[in-house]
């Protein structure tokens, strides 16, 4: 009886891992269904985020200009100082 309880286990752990179709199907299987869930924005929210977006790049670079400007000045000052 242990020796049936022995041999059934074995059997179970052989025939567990899957081979390499089968978990490639459900691999691909698992993908589909998960492209199916992705929501696609509309064309109005990119356009409206792509405008967010670009203001902020203005904004700043705007302040890293303004930065570099700043900075520059006041090093050519103090460079002009040590002179």
């Amino acid at each position: 009886m242990a020796e049936k309880k022995a041999e059934k286990k074995a059997e179970k752990k052989a025939n567990k891992k899957p081979n390499f179709f089968v978990r490639a199907g459900r691999y691909l299987r698992d993908c589909k269904n998960e492209i199916k869930k992705i929501v696609w924005p509309t064309p109005k929210t990119v356009f409206r985020n792509m405008g967010v977006v670009l203001a902020m790049i203005i904004v700043i670079g705007l302040f890293v200009f303004l930065l570099d400007y700043g900075l520059t000045a006041l090093f050519s000052t103090f460079m002009s100082i040590s002179h």
